[in-house]
């Protein structure tokens, strides 16, 4: 069945078939046959429902909440450059309104919870054999969490959660709302620029600098060139990869964010195996993998953000639209200075190509 990108499919069955048509030219990630077909990933994956796909229902934080039932699972958390995997065991989770944590020792998130508007139980053939899933999508159709059932995860478990939050209606086909685009920077000049870097230098914990971008109407991509030379740099497009070098020789703790609109999940420790690989840089250790298209970093920073235990450092990557990609810290706990040896690194960290 011949497809165009930007076809719409009013017919479930129609793209099922287009869907099947593409898999027999070679296996396609669901989110590139999404891609290829014009719609979202999440309008594909309920074009199965009833056929190997359970549509969730119900309030996904007493979901998240049941998720230690499942034993060790494969998180994973994606944006449009930067794919986040962790092995591990989902502990501590809370939700206070609609935000939420999973606080375990190697499942780390932070959970937005008015971005996860559908849910689907995945039963899939891959080249490596079927596998199970539990996957979460925002009103637009996009990923924010995915949970990928392993050989030694709980399977009676994952059916009784399922069970539990199935929904009633299991018709093919889903509608999804497309998100209005990101307002524009507003101008720097008629930016507050001395009472934002004041406000900024008084800051007493990371977790404000957010807040402080609300209050000011900036982006985070403004705020960085308006506290250029004072609180932020720029550095090569290339840092990722000299740092990820760097850190895995020395076996220096690091922590890496990577988010989307609803979920933030971050790696705390050590990495080993840095692996490029085309446009891709990897990390591909046990525990933990890495997948982040370099080629698109448009430009990185390094930014200095004062607390109680004195800055915190970091190299934050983004892309051609501003949009944040990952970030990467030294590792710390609240209470703890940043690491001297963290600092170095970041230090020598290859300066910016774009002229000043």
């Amino acid at each position: 069945m011949e497809t165009t990108a930007g076809e719409t499919w009013t017919n479930p069955d129609a793209l099922r078939a287009a869907w099947a048509a593409l898999r027999t030219k070679g296996m396609v990630r669901n989110r590139d046959a999404a891609q290829q077909l014009g719609v979202s990933e999440a309008e594909l994956i309920a074009s199965q429902c009833g056929q190997g796909v359970t549509r969730l229902e119900g309030d996904f934080r007493r979901l998240l909440e049941r998720m230690h039932e499942l034993g060790p699972v494969m998180a994973l958390t994606r944006n449009d450059d930067v794919v986040h995997e962790k092995i591990g065991r989902y502990e501590n989770v809370s939700a206070d309104g609609m935000i939420g944590l999973a606080l375990g020792e190697d499942i780390d998130l932070r959970l937005f919870f008015r971005h996860w508007k559908l849910g689907y139980a995945v039963e899939e053939a891959t080249d490596h054999g079927p596998r199970s899933s539990l996957q979460f999508y925002d009103e637009s159709g996009t990923a924010v969490h995915k949970v990928f059932l392993r050989g030694e995860s709980h399977v009676r478990a994952c059916r009784a959660l399922v069970e539990a939050f199935m929904g009633q209606r299991q018709t093919p086909g889903e509608r999804v709302t497309p998100l209005e685009p990101d307002a524009a920077d507003s101008d720097d000049a008629a930016t507050d620029r001395d009472g934002f870097l004041s406000a900024w230098s008084e800051m007493k914990d990371t977790h404000e600098f957010f807040p402080l971008l609300r209050r000011f109407k900036v982006s985070r991509t403004q705020a960085l060139r308006l506290a250029r030379g004072r609180f932020a740099e720029p550095v090569s497009v290339r840092s990722a990869r000299a740092l990820l070098d760097d850190v895995a020789d020395a076996q220096l703790p690091i922590m890496v964010f990577v988010g989307n609109r609803g979920c933030i999940q971050i790696h705390t420790g050590p990495v080993a195996n840095v692996k490029p690989m085309g446009p891709w840089l990897n990390v591909m250790d046990p525990g933990f993998n890495l997948h982040l298209r370099e080629d698109r970093i448009a430009a990185a920073w390094v930014v200095r953000k004062p607390t109680t235990e004195g800055d915190v450092t970091s190299l934050e990557l983004f892309n051609a639209g501003g949009e944040t990609m990952a970030m990467l810290f030294g590792k710390r706990k609240p209470g703890i200075p940043e690491l001297p040896a963290w600092r170095e690194t970041v230090a020598r960290l290859p300066a910016s190509e774009v002229a000043s």
